[in-house]
């Protein structure tokens, strides 16, 4: 008994070694991020439903890549993990309205943050419609150069003709290959857009939108769904998670 107990106890002490181990150097990486200082409480609060180490990782996202980061908004939430994570090798372009920067603060000067490119384009807010207006788009990058591009519970802001536009954008964007993520809130198919639904998004609508733009679905995954969200809602009054849809898109 004494033996068995022994090795249990070895067990126990190896798991967070094991663990670890099962992560990859981006992951880890993440993780370290996610315990610096610039990080706020809010942030910090949302790091269980938004599980940015294996987000992160189904993205495909690696330290060496050019990445734009569309609307992070004031919180800058994954900004502020992926730039220490690509400062050594790779850029992350932020596009935002210059407003946005102006708020940022002083983090965005820390030398963590050396590879993060603020690009300001012109955005106004549409209150009859309930969503923003996008002037001209400018990524800050060569056409056909990205290797990710990532928006993030903001593609239902914009209507379907701005959606098209920034859908075509991004494409030339990319690089061959490259990929083009949408995470966002989550509508029924088919169902009709109200007031406390504007929040939400139809991913059989949106796939459909980013294939007219000629992509290809590459992966898909539920490590967002939330069966206690029952889609009716406006996200606001969602006490916990939302329901979200995880999308990967491919440039032949």
């Amino acid at each position: 008994m004494k033996i068995i107990n022994f090795f249990l106890a070895i067990i126990l002490l190896a798991a967070p070694i094991l663990a670890s181990a099962q992560l990859s150097p981006v992951q880890q990486k993440v993780q370290e991020i996610m315990a610096m200082d610039h990080r706020s409480d809010a942030e910090l609060a949302r790091d269980d439903d938004r599980d940015p180490v294996n987000a992160i990782d189904f993205m495909g996202i690696e330290a060496d890549m050019t990445i734009i980061e569309f609307i992070p908004a004031g919180q800058a939430y994954y900004t502020k993990i992926l730039g220490p994570l690509l400062r050594d090798n790779g850029h992350l372009m932020a596009i935002d309205s210059a407003g946005t920067f102006e708020r940022w603060g002083d983090w965005i000067e820390m030398p963590e943050m050396g590879m993060v490119h603020p690009i300001p384009i012109e955005m106004s807010y549409n209150g009859a419609e309930g969503r923003y207006e996008i002037g001209e788009l400018n990524f800050g990058l060569p056409a056909g150069t990205a290797d990710k591009f990532l928006y993030i519970r903001e593609y239902h802001n914009f209507n379907a003709e701005d959606n098209a536009r920034i859908n075509a954008a991004v494409f030339d964007s990319l690089k061959s290959g490259g990929e083009y993520v949408i995470i966002d809130h989550t509508r029924r198919h088919m169902q009709e857009e109200t007031r406390a639904l504007g929040r939400r998004e139809d991913p059989v609508t949106v796939i459909y939108q980013v294939q007219q733009a000629g992509f290809v679905l590459d992966r898909v995954t539920d490590m967002f769904f939330q069966e206690s969200d029952d889609l009716t809602k406006e996200v606001g009054e969602i006490p916990n998670m939302t329901d979200r849809f995880f999308l990967v898109f491919r440039k032949p």
